[in-house]
């Protein structure tokens, strides 16, 4: 499995497209059966194109690199939303 170090590093090479359009994401943990948890900030939280910007973009970068990750998840997207007022 790859260690923080080596995916913040791939992460560093997709940041600036993602600053460009006031957006970031953050590296929370590495699980062991694969999957890297992320959360998109910024711009990108919340954003209807990031969760094409999560499979496309980082996703398939980071399993290009590393083919023992499974999948890329985005915190934000499980947590439940709160409508009330």
């Amino acid at each position: 499995m790859p260690t923080r170090e080596q995916i913040e590093a791939v992460l560093d090479e997709v940041r600036p497209a993602l600053r460009f359009d006031g957006g970031d994401v953050e590296l929370i943990d590495i699980k062991e059966d694969g999957t890297v948890l992320v959360r998109m900030v910024g711009a990108c939280s919340g954003c209807g194109m990031s969760v094409l910007t999560l499979k496309a973009g980082i996703e398939r970068v980071l399993k290009s690199r590393f083919p023992e990750i499974t999948q890329v998840k985005d915190v934000n997207m499980e947590m439940p939303f709160n409508f009330s007022g």
